[in-house]
């Protein structure tokens, strides 16, 4: 079985070059197959890969949780 996973350098590659962020904030880049990548600055955390549907998948179940939880905990 072939390995496809991106080298260290890919990845690093990848953040750093800026059309993979648009308006300088969201992060998409369709050959990244990371869930959640380093923000633009690193240090600030992760984000969302707005172009692999598993990232945005995770994104809005999370979403989901946070409003069933609100409703359920707001009575």
């Amino acid at each position: 079985m072939e390995n496809n996973k991106p080298s260290k350098e890919t990845l690093e590659k990848w953040h750093q070059d800026p059309n993979n962020w648009v308006l300088g904030i969201f992060y998409f880049n369709r050959e990244d197959p990371r869930i959640f990548p380093p923000k633009r600055m690193a240090w600030a955390g992760w984000t969302v890969n707005f172009a692999n549907p598993k990232s945005v998948g995770v994104l809005l179940a999370l979403l989901a949780l946070a409003i069933a939880a609100s409703t359920i905990f707001k009575k």
